[in-house]
Order: structure tokens, then C-alpha cells, then sequence
């Protein structure tokens, strides 16, 4: 297992996964947990971390880019130095490289889809000129097409600002030799004129499906774009526009004062073109040198750099060492867009093919032929020792088969390995578009040259585990249709489910819980199931009928099993006092517990009032005996406010110490009226939920 995952790096970012290698360091999947997001970290690997000149490079490269802010650039966040652990912490990008998009697609892409994405390379390039910065190896290999259809440079890996470093390095450059400029090519200096030409060659292979220059060694495809002129797009591809093919030859001129001299320049075709595909561009003569005279440049010692005869260039393909001065003849196609140049630039373009006039004098030929042999012997010689060293050290080479898209099982069966006695090792699986199964890298790359010895004869392949999906996030407790919409916000396309139960701590309309559960991986079109509180469980109760029983016993009943009481008195002549006469849900009805009900209670009959007494004539008077005087009955309305801070509340009235009402009200009517009936005086207490309200002595 790698020894870095696991590990917490300044006690901020948490290596979880790696993800890949480069040529200078490994690339971590991350977690920032100040932040609380996903990153890639790039560690600078062990063997290069003891040279204090890549050290410096490494954090040169991350400066650089830290310069840069702009939506078609991948992100640097940080730069430091854990113990003895250079690394840098980028920007995690969920999507696949440009190359295995077009691979997906049948190796071309349509050409508005091209012109889609070499716009926004463009733009990337654009904004990162600007400030200074060359990117010096723009591949599709380094261009991510994320899943939105937008694509974000990445890998500035041997960017060096202009003003501090003109010079490139060869060993560097050759790294990609199928996109380098021809000034890369000849460790010449170069601008950002040698990044427009390899987005030209990034153009050219989206939509030809093809590469313009290929060869049987890194040194023999450099000397191409050196000295060779690409077959026309449209020779491969007859649907593609001619505007397009004239801004990607244009891009890709040998010449680098007939390149575009800018990325802006380059854009303003491309949007010209955008907005009328019919319009028409001049396509810069494929002549090698700017001046029909320009003497030829040295490299190195005594390495020559460039042709002389009239700055043309051999026909592509043509073998090495081998003088030409003639260039290939026009197609159909190239003389049909020709008609739309000058009458000048037709000519200039159409001279060189004439056969030239016997000269009479033999040895300007031979020494022009001396002079291209030269050359070419030179840049052959600077070129390939750049690359493997001396002469001396060169062995048999064999190449690489490409076991990309089989599964482990079925690389190790292709013939190209069994032949070649080339033994399959796994490495660590890694994410990947690819299918999951499937070998999605290896190393060494596919159709890579390297010495025959049997050390050479390992592939590492690694394994597909499917493309990093978006994880499930954690939805308790938050109300269902906030939940549905992060979901939503996905865009993986999920089937939402929702259950409904009941819950004693949840609120109602809230997640309870979720399937699948928090940080799971989510694929498109997924079942999601999210479990949705109805609130607590509601118990139900079956009422009995109360009518004909006092009102203690049926308040007892229905207190006991959890329902509220409203009370509510009346007279009635045939029904003595404290009897309930009539009930607000008929008995045997389920109601849920918590509910309320009233009951109707007899006060006993009206009382009649008393006649006015009867004056009379009486005998003489009488000394009347003395008998004591009973107190009369007084019948009292008690007017209760009922608080407004609670829904129900309970009420309780006390006569003399004798309980002779006890309800549970609903506080919406706000104001209680009750009759009470006593004999002077009387001690008269009210309560509120057990708290006393009145508490009066009423004398009369």
C-alpha cells in the first residue's frame, strides 16, 4: 500500500487515494478538511526531491501557476513543504483527459464539437500569455473535458515564466514530440507563439482523427515538424469547413512569423468563423524560412537549423538526408481555396512547382545538398542525443503494445504480449471513464520505444474503478423538499423515492434516515429512498358513551386514556345536577389520542324565581317568637379570562373547599363564563392549569 495514503499533510489535507503519476510527481486524491472539499495533491517524487534545482522547479511551477484565474485553468490552492514532502494542492477535476474523450469517440470528434473545445483552449492560453506564462506542452493528454462539456488545461508541468527563463529545455520538450513546435524541436527560443502552433496540432487531431506527423522514433517525428508539411485536414476529411482547416494550418506554420501572433489573434478567427462558417482565411505558405535568402542558423556546435533553398521544406515523409526542393502539388481542395487569394499569393504558391531550369553551373547543387545534409545529419545527431545520450549507449529497441480498454485477463492474452514475452503486472486501480474492469493506463505507454532488455518487458497496468461519482450527502432532520432539491442539484438524474412513518423526535415533513447512506458514491439514474417523519405515532382510543353517568367518572375515563375535556353546563328539568346529558363524538367512534371532547352537563332545573310577597292586614301584633333566620341561596356568573400563550388549558373552581367545576377549555374563546350557586359567605377559588386566578370571599 502507498505509504502516503492516510497521511495528513500540515494537519490540513488528508491523502485518501492516488490517482496517477507524472514526470515529476505523484497525484493524490485529497481532502481539505479546513475547507471541507476534495482536491488533488501532487507530491514531488522521492528520487527528485534530493535535487535542489527540481525542488525549486517544483515550487516554480505552482507559483506560476498560483499567477493564473480563469475558468479554463485548472486551480492551484496551495504550495508547502510537510517534513521532507514537497507537494501542491490543486483542484480536483471530475472528467476525463481530451485524449480518452476522443478515443471514446472513435479517435475524431465532429468539427463544431472541435471548434467547442479549441476555443476554450484558446482562451486558457489567452489569459495565461498574458501574464507571462508559457505553457510549453499542451497536449490533449493535459486538457480535461469535465462533465458539463467545458474543458480546463492542466499540467502546467514545465511552465517557466518568459521573463525569467527564454529557453526551454530539450530533454522537456520531447517529452510530447507529436504536439512540440519546430522551435521546440530545434531547442531554439521560443514565445508563446510555439503554445499556438501545438494547439494547432490539438485541432488538427480532433478533427482528422489522425496526428500530422508520425514516425518510427521520437527523433524522426521532430525532424518532420521541423522540416515537413502536414497533409490538409480536409485531404483526410471533406466535411471539414475550409475557414477551420485554413485557422489550423495557419496555427500550425512551421514559420513562426506566419503563425498567429497571438492567442487573441487566433480566437478572433475562431469566433469570426463561429458566427459565418462560410467566410474565408488565407492559409500562410508552407515555406520553411521567412526570406528567400535567409542564411542558415546553427545549433549546438555546428548543427545546422534550417533550410536555405528559398526556405522550402521536403515533402512530408520524404526520408531523412534526402535533399528536395520541391513542394507537394495542390489538391483539389487547396486550389478551389486558392481562387479566393490574391492573384500574388497564387503565383507564389503555385512557382515552386515548375521544374527549374538546368543550371549550368553544377556546384551551387552540390554544395546545396551538402549544406541539407549537413543539416539534417546535425539535427538528427543533437536531436537524438537529447534524448538517449550518446551513440555508443544505443541498443534494440522494441515497442510497447497497447493493452488499454481488455481487462487484465485479456491483455495477457493478446498476441502482440505473447510474442513479445511481455509479462502483465497490476498495479493500483485508479478512476478512470474507462469501464470499470478495464485497463485504463499503463506504463510504459502504448507504442512507446524502449531498449529491448527484459526489464522492459513489465507493463504495469492499472485498472478501472470507474469515474469518482458524486457522494450521497447526509440529509437528516432536513425538511423533505430542501432535501429533494440538493439532490436535485446533482444532476445524476436520481429516482427520488419517499416513504412516510412515524417518528417521536423528528419533526413531521423531515428525514428520518435515507438509503443509501452519507458519502456513498451516487451513479446516474440511481434509487434514492429518503423515510419522512409523520411525527409522533398517534395512539386511537374508542370512546363509550357517557350520557346518564356523572360527569367525574366520565371526566376520570377520558383524562385517564389521554383525551381533553371541554365542559359545558346547562339546566335541564329532567336531569339532575352533574349528569352528562350529551357528548360532542357518539361513543364508539376512534378519535386520536390528545384529541378533545365535550360533554354537556346538567345544572339541574331553572330555579323558578320568587314571587313578590303578599301584603296583608294583620290582627294587633303579636310578639312574634324568635326563631333564627336561614341565609338565602345566591347564584354567582364568574367571568375567567383565559390566557393567549397556549391552546387548552384547565380549569378548576373551588367552593368552600368542595371542587364544583373542572374542565379543559379550548383558550381560542378567550373568556369563560360559569355559574356557581352558594350560601353567604362563601370562599370562591379558580384555577388556571393549577395555578390559582380567584380567590375570593364573597359575603353576599
Amino acid at each position: 500500500m502507498d505509504r502516503y495514503i492516510g497521511k495528513l499533510l500540515d494537519d490540513r489535507y488528508e491523502i485518501l487515494e492516488r490517482v496517477g503519476t507524472g514526470g515529476m510527481a505523484v497525484v493524490y486524491k485529497g481532502r481539505d478538511h479546513r475547507l471541507n472539499r476534495l482536491v488533488a495533491i501532487k507530491i514531488l517524487k522521492e528520487d527528485l526531491a534530493q535535487d535542489a534545482d527540481i525542488v525549486r522547479r517544483f515550487h516554480d511551477e505552482s507559483q506560476a501557476v498560483a499567477m493564473l484565474s480563469h475558468p479554463n485553468i485548472m486551480a492551484v490552492y496551495d504550495v508547502s513543504r510537510w517534513g521532507n514532502v514537497d507537494y501542491i494542492v490543486m483542484e480536483l477535476l471530475d472528467g476525463i483527459t481530451l485524449k480518452q474523450y476522443m478515443q471514446r469517440k472513435g479517435g475524431k470528434l465532429n468539427w463544431k464539437e472541435a471548434l467547442h473545445f479549441i476555443t476554450q483552449i484558446m482562451k486558457a492560453l489567452s489569459h495565461a500569455h498574458s501574464r507571462g506564462i508559457i505553457h510549453r506542452d499542451i497536449k490533449p493528454h493535459n486538457i480535461m473535458v469535465l462533465r458539463d462539456g467545458s474543458i480546463k488545461v492542466a499540467d502546467f508541468g514545465i511552465a517557466r515564466v518568459t521573463s525569467s527563463n527564454q529557453n526551454t529545455m530539450t530533454q522537456e520538450a520531447l517529452g510530447s514530440v507529436h504536439y512540440i513546435s519546430p522551435e521546440q524541436a530545434r531547442g531554439s527560443h521560443i514565445d508563446a507563439r510555439s503554445d499556438i502552433y501545438s494547439a494547432g496540432v490539438v485541432l488538427y487531431e480532433m478533427l482528422t482523427g489522425r496526428l500530422p506527423y508520425e514516425g518510427d522514433s521520437p527523433v524522426a517525428v521532430a525532424i518532420q515538424h521541423i522540416n515537413s508539411v502536414p497533409l490538409s485536414p480536409r485531404e483526410l476529411e471533406r466535411d471539414i469547413p475550409e475557414a477551420l482547416e485554413a485557422i489550423t494550418l495557419k496555427a500550425m506554420a512551421s514559420d513562426v512569423n506566419k503563425r498567429y501572433i497571438s492567442a487573441d489573434a487566433m480566437l478572433a478567427d475562431l469566433e469570426a468563423f463561429r458566427k459565418n462558417p462560410n467566410i474565408s482565411f488565407e492559409v500562410p505558405s508552407p515555406d520553411l524560412a521567412s526570406g528567400e535568402d535567409e542564411p542558415t542558423q546553427i545549433i549546438g556546435a555546428n548543427a545546422p537549423s534550417a533550410i536555405t533553398q528559398g526556405g522550402r521544406r521536403p515533402v512530408p515523409g520524404s526520408r531523412m538526408g534526402e535533399a528536395t526542393q520541391r513542394i507537394p502539388r495542390p489538391t483539389a481542395s487547396q486550389s478551389q481555396r486558392q481562387e479566393s487569394y490574391s492573384r500574388t499569393q497564387i503565383d507564389q504558391r503555385q512557382a515552386p512547382q515548375r521544374e527549374p531550369e538546368e543550371p549550368h553551373n553544377p556546384w551551387p547543387i552540390v554544395g546545396a545538398v551538402a549544406v541539407i545534409l549537413l543539416f539534417l545529419v546535425g539535427i538528427g545527431y543533437f536531436l537524438y542525443t537529447a534524448l538517449y545520450g550518446s551513440w555508443s549507449n544505443t541498443t534494440e529497441e522494441i515497442t510497447v503494445p497497447s493493452v488499454l480498454g481488455y481487462t487484465v485477463e485479456e491483455a495477457k492474452a493478446l498476441p502482440e504480449v505473447l510474442n513479445g514475452n511481455f509479462r502483465i503486472v497490476e498495479g493500483e486501480q485508479q478512476s478512470s471513464a474507462e469501464e470499470v474492469g478495464k485497463i485504463a493506463a499503463q506504463s510504459p505507454d502504448a507504442n512507446t520505444k524502449v531498449a529491448n532488455t527484459e526489464g522492459n518487458r513489465t507493463i504495469t497496468v492499472h485498472v478501472s474503478k470507474g469515474l469518482d461519482s458524486p457522494e450521497m450527502p447526509d440529509l437528516y432532520d432536513k425538511e423533505i423538499n430542501l432535501a429533494k432539491h440538493t439532490l436535485e442539484q446533482l444532476n445524476l438524474n436520481l429516482d427520488i423515492q419517499v416513504e412516510e412513518e412515524n417518528h417521536d423526535e423528528v419533526t413531521s415533513e423531515h428525514v428520518i434516515r435515507q438509503d443509501p447512506q452519507a458519502n456513498t458514491p451516487l451513479t446516474e439514474g440511481q434509487t434514492v429512498t429518503l423515510y419522512v417523519s409523520l411525527g409522533p405515532k398517534q395512539t386511537t382510543v374508542t370512546l363509550i358513551p357517557f350520557i346518564g353517568q356523572s360527569y367525574d367518572s366520565a371526566y376520570q375515563w377520558l383524562s385517564g386514556e389521554g383525551l381533553k375535556v371541554v365542559r359545558k353546563d346547562v339546566f335541564d328539568d329532567s336531569v339532575e345536577n352533574g349528569i352528562v346529558i350529551d357528548q360532542s363524538i357518539p361513543g364508539g367512534t376512534e378519535v386520536s389520542e390528545g384529541a378533545s371532547i365535550t360533554l354537556t352537563v346538567s345544572k339541574g332545573p331553572e330555579p323558578e324565581p320568587t314571587p313578590s310577597p303578599t301584603v296583608e292586614p294583620s290582627p294587633s301584633p303579636t310578639p312574634p317568637e324568635h326563631t333564627p333566620e336561614q341565609p338565602a341561596q345566591v347564584t354567582r356568573t364568574l367571568s375567567i379570562s383565559l390566557p393567549t400563550d397556549r391552546e387548552w388549558v384547565d380549569v378548576r373552581i373551588e367552593v368552600n373547599g368542595i371542587n364544583v367545576y373542572e374542565a379543559t377549555l379550548e383558550t381560542s374563546a378567550k373568556v369563560m363564563m360559569h355559574d356557581i350557586t352558594y350560601t353567604p359567605p362563601a370562599e370562591v377559588r379558580v384555577y388556571l392549569d393549577n395555578q390559582p386566578v380567584i380567590d375570593e370571599v364573597y359575603e353576599d
